[in-house]
């Protein structure tokens, strides 16, 4: 191996002083640089007011994008400290801002019994990414403020007026050679912030955006928690009962809060959250409530003689189907894991939930036996459905056991057999699918033509889906299974893309395909393995020139200005079958030229609620999001 001459000792060991470290790796503290990572900034300051709220000092929130992408955050907490720290002996409303891990909510006698903040990096690292911060602190009956840019203080804590209010309010600029873009995304930041409003019961935060010239307001507050979550989450859903169930715990150690409700949907959506953090991969206290519903309505439909003695007890996921659920727990102390370090490891979180889940829901049970026995009937009917899945799913492995290929016979599959570099192209028609098999890579590129109209598995169980005649094919050619079967590792293609005309039959074809994508095989969509390919919209052609593609509006406006319109004849596509097998490779198949636009599952919540209204039963809600998002719509052929 190769030596590199270079000097190695005590003078080569770099120590970064203060916040240096944070502007040296942000994304070690943040996640990324990208606008995931701007937003966080934003989410750190609203959590520290969060935990004014839950500790019971702060009662409204007041957030604000300014012109510039300038953030103000306000709230009537009790304010940072602002008397001289121990330790640093500088204030501690600058300590907080530039020492990181400053704060509260660290130890037995901090001054929070639980905080959110914990899981994130606290005002510092903010300070550090801003290209300035200011700090106006309201307490003890004065008014103090502080300054600093790019995490370093340049005006120190000085009282500036009198007051008989309390309260924190930040101010700041992200620094823009920081992060890629500095410009913020008002429906990212509301939905939020209406989350945030919905797990703290009682709590205002208003929320304005005044960078246009006709500014956007929005306030939240939700006098009933969970129980007006899941109302919100099933509005456009067929629901069993009426009012959703909900239980609440505050005194013992770990405070608990959980709202459920039964709709005629066959999926289930359960939402989980430790001190207002959405723990996405669960946990013990997810663990928790799962045994105890079950056990719940398997002991009710035992006793009420639902159930036979011969027969055997509902499985979780039959009691789940349909279910709509909120868990909230408060954790002194959360111990995090997983991959995202969003899963409670907290054991003593499980039995604690657990129990009163049992508890409660056996009491709501005896209390409404018609809801009770509609509930339970639903959970039998899928029961009985996830045996048929079964017995089908067993039917198609027995054949396929006995077949010479387990591939769906329209697939035209590549040489390769090495996923990573395997693609697989879903075509909408046969004349599409055509063109594209001749003008594939054959050693990494598989075709497969869909034909006919496609199963909405939003309105259909899985036994359904196995039977599909139109849906099989990709579920042998993706070869991971479906729904709890799913193994994301065994994908036999680490891209599968989309391909679709753009028009009303194509956008239809694709939400299709991404709902069952959603619903069955959802890995395939967290890890980033599915794609819509982007075919071009014109081709430009004149005498004496190579041909032109152009992909949107605003790319053909740009050619027109760099080469004119003279003597320039313009084909707009209305369809992939227009074009030859070497016009799809160059534009839309070349990995050289093509454009691929990744689908990414940023909020399984918002995803639920997008497929519930674009493909579920209820019209009006489908209307309104049509005429709501109509003015975005481009290029589109009726």
């Amino acid at each position: 191996m190769e030596k590199y001459e270079h000097a190695y000792g005590a003078d080569q060991i770099q120590v970064l002083e203060g916040l240096e470290a944070v502007r040296k790796r942000p994304g070690m503290y943040i996640g990324s640089v990208s606008k995931r990572g701007l937003h966080h900034l934003v989410y750190e300051i609203v959590d520290n007011c969060v935990d004014e709220a839950i500790a019971g000092y702060c009662t409204h929130i007041e957030v604000k994008i300014e012109p510039g992408n300038i953030i103000t955050v306000e709230d009537n907490g009790r304010g940072i400290p602002i008397e001289i720290h121990p330790k640093t002996h500088i204030s501690a409303a600058e300590t907080v801002y530039t020492v990181l891990h400053a704060g509260g909510k660290f130890g037995g006698d901090s001054g929070y019994k639980v905080s959110g903040g914990l899981h994130g990096v606290g005002a510092s690292v903010v300070n550090a990414l801003a290209e300035w911060t200011e700090v106006t602190i309201q307490r003890d009956g004065g008014i103090y403020f502080m300054k600093f840019e790019r995490g370093k203080t340049v005006e120190k804590l000085t009282k500036i007026g009198d007051s008989n209010k309390t309260g924190t309010k930040v101010k700041f600029l992200a620094d823009d050679t920081i992060f890629e873009t500095t410009d913020y995304d008002y429906t990212t930041l509301e939905d939020r912030f209406r989350e945030i409003a919905f797990l703290t019961k009682g709590l205002n935060i208003s929320f304005e955006d005044l960078r246009e010239e006709t500014p956007k307001k929005v306030e939240f507050c939700f006098e009933g928690g969970l129980r007006s979550f899941v109302e919100y989450l099933n509005q456009n859903k067929e629901k069993i009962h009426t009012e959703p169930i909900y239980i609440e715990k505050k005194d013992g150690e770990v405070p608990v809060e959980i709202s459920i409700q039964y709709t005629t949907a066959y999926n289930e959506n359960i939402y989980s959250f430790v001190n207002n953090i959405n723990t996405v991969e669960g946990g013990t206290h997810l663990e928790g409530f799962k045994r105890g519903l079950t056990k719940v309505f398997n002991e009710y439909a035992r006793s009420h003689n639902l159930i036979k003695e011969k027969d055997p007890n509902l499985q979780g996921e039959d009691i789940r189907e349909g279910l709509t659920a909120v868990i909230s727990v408060k954790v002194k102390e959360p111990q995090f894991e997983g991959q995202t370090k969003t899963k409670l490891g907290n054991s003593n979180v499980s039995g604690i939930v657990q129990a009163m889940t049992v508890d409660a829901l056996s009491t709501f049970l005896e209390e409404n036996p018609n809801v009770g026995k509609t509930i339970l009937e639903k959970c039998i009917s899928a029961s009985r459905a996830r045996e048929a899945a079964r017995k089908a799913r067993e039917l198609v492995r027995r054949k396929s056991a006995l077949e010479v290929t387990t591939l769906p016979g329209k697939l035209a599959d590549c040489s390769s057999k090495v996923a990573e570099e395997c693609e697989v192209y879903i075509v909408e028609g046969d004349s599409a699918g055509g063109s594209a098999k001749q003008g594939r890579n054959r050693k990494y590129q598989a075709i497969l033509p869909l034909w006919g109209k496609m199963l909405n598995v939003e309105k259909s169980r899985a036994d359904k889906i196995y039977n599909n005649d139109k849906l099989k094919p990709v579920i042998q050619a993706v070869g991971a299974g479906i729904g709890s079967d799913f193994d994301v590792s065994k994908i036999r293609y680490g891209k599968v893309i989309i391909m679709a005309d753009a028009d009303v039959d194509g956008a239809h074809i694709r939400t299709l395909l991404l709902t069952f994508f959603f619903r069955y095989m959802r890995p395939l969509l967290e890890q980033g393995h599915v794609f819509l390919a982007q075919p071009p919209l014109y081709k430009l052609s004149k005498r004496g020139m190579e041909d032109i593609y152009c992909y949107t509006d605003e790319e053909l406006e740009e050619t027109f200005e760099k080469i004119g319109r003279d003597n320039v004849s313009i084909q707009r596509y209305k369809g992939l079958g227009e074009m030859n097998p070497e016009q799809l490779w160059e534009t839309t198949m070349n990995p050289e030229n093509r454009v691929l636009v990744k689908v990414t599952m940023e909020d399984a919540m918002k995803a639920d609620r997008i497929f519930t209204i674009l493909m579920g039963d209820e019209i009006e809600p489908r209307r309104e999001f049509i005429q709501e998002n109509a003015k975005f719509v481009k290029n589109l052929d009726v």
